[in-house]
């Protein structure tokens, strides 16, 4: 079942802890991928100096973070790279999830081939870890883009949540990675993973 869309209007830090274990499906290619959240990291626009929204700066990039929880905010990094996210809370309070890492779960050969242009019985251990385990490789193996910024996530809309109802996880909290920039919300502890899996981007 498909997560609804009164489950994002809640604030980022809620969201982040409840997606991990829940189901992240990507229709691509004639296929339907389903990956598990494993790590995620929160963005709070009022307060957080890491948030691309902070003090509720308002550009043509961060306008989705402004919309109502439940779309998808993908933004594009050091020219090469994309970064997906699910905007959260009610409309004009801008927050994220980051989606740092998740774990395939089935289309193996898929994936590898995308990510390493190899067969997935090709791959090293490394590799294999390698598939999804950072914000730009998930999707690069999901082919996630700028053309999927403001994707509903709450409909059959290509790209969407699903509920785990077998979850059962232990949840680590810890600080973010990449934004030594950011003073004192650098040490906010606003990541959270799943503890001991190996998908995690780092522990």
């Amino acid at each position: 079942m498909i997560i609804e869309k009164e489950f994002y209007n809640q604030g980022a830090i809620e969201v982040a802890k409840g997606i991990l274990g829940h189901y992240l499906v990507r229709e691509v290619n004639g296929l339907k991928i389903r990956t598990k959240i494993v790590e995620t990291e929160s963005y709070i626009g009022a307060t957080d100096k890491a948030c691309h929204a902070y003090n509720y700066k308002r550009t043509d990039r961060t306008k989705p973070l402004f919309e109502e929880g439940g779309i998808a905010y993908v933004y594009f990094i050091y020219g090469l790279y994309h970064c997906f996210n699910i905007v959260t809370n009610i409309k004009e309070e801008p927050e994220a999830v980051l989606i740092r890492a998740v774990e395939p779960l089935d289309n193996f050969e898929y994936l590898s081939n995308i990510r390493f242009n190899k067969n997935y019985n090709e791959l090293t251990n490394a590799q294999k870890r390698n598939l999804t385990n950072g914000p730009s490789k998930l999707c690069s193996a999901l082919s996630i883009t700028r053309e999927d910024n403001y994707k509903k996530l709450y409909i059959d809309s290509g790209l969407y949540l699903e509920y785990n109802y077998e979850k059962n996880i232990e949840i680590v909290e810890t600080t973010r990675i990449g934004i030594d920039y950011a003073e004192e919300a650098k040490d906010f502890n606003w990541r959270f993973y799943i503890k001991n899996n190996p998908y995690v981007s780092k522990k």
